[in-house]
């Protein structure tokens, strides 16, 4: 495989604020930014915004947020003061038409009268003859007279890329699948601007990618077909282009497409459900990359081990237990106060009315916690009141009142400690191992499995203990 140059590296993330950022496309944004950390070069977000249609300044605005959120921050981007910008594609029009002009005056290009409906019946009828369909270059050299005739009609043309004849091959170096070849007979004259005289995408982006200085651009496999043209755009005009890769796009983990459905895959949603962004960086890094290691790192420390050769080119599956496998290390590895943050006002609220002081609550149940959600039922554990599962209320019962008599006398004498707690219910009842353990814990949290059960008997405190374990007493 190719090996990186010694030259700056400089990456892109270029989307079209539109719509939400998706995990698919958010991979992208995180792939070019890991190369640019990893070669110590700059990353750059462009929004390309020119279907005014269709982009939105909420959408920019979101855009922006979710990629600060999950620590992919760019070097210049919208409303950065940079040489390399402007990074809105709107406000680069000036740029496109100066070089879309060039290549008109040199014969590169040409406009193109035909309809969408001739353009159309042209297609099936390649298609129904089992040719490709590719344009035929009907306008490709029209005489001056037909073209006035043609604007009389009133006909608005687009401005199609000439493909030189007799070309041969375009041949580019895929930083992933090594040596691409595609004959230029295949590709028929191409529309590099549109009737409404904004430039096509695979003309405008192309041209950014070169007029930015953008070196390395990895980008789903879904625009291996746009390569050879824009590569034949870029030599037309003597810029340079970048060096591709072309990524597997992101499916299920079935394999068909990525879903915009129930469990979303927008990165807002999984924000709003509490997955910490450590844990969906991680996740993402992993979805077609293999790296050294499995450990959990910091975006530093896989920029360091991210290799552009170690990329799939197959569909990564977007396993959603692997996400959860990673919020887990992720909340494993936050600090105390960051996770007390992250659980929120509702949690927060309920343990201040109880003094309770959160970060003692978070040392003791963050083993059991991967969502804010999960910490609810231990929040009431300590502050509230409780309802047994069914398990738990037929172990506690099972315990029997001689159990509980001692339970209850044992933290009236010795309060919260929990070894003596145990150490006295055992000796008075007379049992040990699970059978010590086992109804305590029923009682006090209404479940069977949980935190350490010393740690919380100390955060609610001897009073709401003993109201717990009185009820069993009482039971005939």
């Amino acid at each position: 495989m190719p090996r990186m140059p010694d030259s700056p590296v400089v990456t892109r993330f270029a989307p079209s604020p539109t719509g939400r950022l998706h995990v698919g496309n958010v991979r992208t944004a995180l792939f070019n930014f890991l190369l640019a950390r990893g070669a110590g070069g700059r990353f750059f977000l462009r929004l390309e915004d020119t279907d005014a249609e269709r982009s939105e300044a909420d959408h920019e605005r979101a855009l922006i947020r979710d990629l600060a959120w999950l620590g992919v921050a760019p070097d210049a981007g919208p409303d950065s003061d940079d040489p390399a910008g402007p990074f809105r594609q709107s406000e680069r029009t000036g740029l496109h038409a100066e070089q879309l002009a060039r290549l008109e005056a040199e014969g590169a290009a040409y406009p193109c009268y035909c309809t969408a409906e001739e353009l159309d019946a042209e297609r099936r009828a390649q298609v129904a003859a089992g040719r490709p369909p590719r344009y035929g270059g009907h306008c490709r050299d029209l005489e001056a007279a037909e073209r006035e005739r043609l604007v009389a009609e009133g006909r608005r043309p687009t401005l199609r890329f000439r493909v030189p004849a007799g070309r041969g091959e375009v041949v580019f170096d895929d930083l992933l699948r090594g040596e691409q070849r595609t004959d230029t007979a295949t590709l028929g004259d191409f529309v590099i601007r549109r009737a409404d005289g904004s430039p096509a995408f695979l003309f405008a982006n192309a041209v950014d990618d070169a007029l930015m200085g953008v070196t390395h651009v990895l980008r789903g496999e879904d625009h291996l077909s746009n390569t050879p043209r824009q590569q034949l755009i870029l030599e037309a005009l003597g810029l340079p282009a970048p060096r591709w890769g072309h990524v597997g796009l992101v499916t299920e983990v079935d394999g068909s497409p990525l879903a915009k459905r129930a469990g979303s895959r927008a990165l807002a949603d999984l924000r709003e459900a509490g997955f910490l962004p450590e844990a969906v960086a991680t996740t993402l890094a992993h979805l077609g990359h293999a790296f050294d290691h499995d450990d959990f790192v910091d975006l530093a420390t896989l920029a360091a081990g991210f290799r552009p050769e170690r990329l799939s080119r197959g569909p990564a599956r977007f396993d959603p237990d692997q996400l959860l496998y990673w919020q887990r290390q992720a909340v494993g590895a936050a600090e105390d106060a960051a996770l007390w943050a992250w659980l929120g006002p509702r949690v927060h609220e309920r343990l201040a009315d109880a003094g309770i002081e959160g970060e003692a609550f978070v040392a003791a149940v963050r083993e059991n916690l991967r969502l804010p959600e999960d910490a609810d039922h231990w929040a009431e554990v300590v502050a509230g009141t409780i309802e047994p599962d069914p398990e738990a209320a037929e172990e506690a019962a099972g315990a029997g009142r001689e159990y509980f008599t001692a339970a209850v006398e044992a933290v009236a004498l010795h309060g919260t400690d929990f070894k003596q707690v145990t150490a006295e219910i055992g000796e008075r009842a007379g049992v040990r191992g699970r059978a010590l353990y086992r109804p305590l814990r029923a009682a006090l949290t209404g479940r069977l499995h949980g935190p350490e059960i010393g740690p919380l008997l100390a955060l609610m405190g001897a009073d709401r203990a003993s109201r717990r374990l009185q009820p069993y007493v009482s039971e005939r």
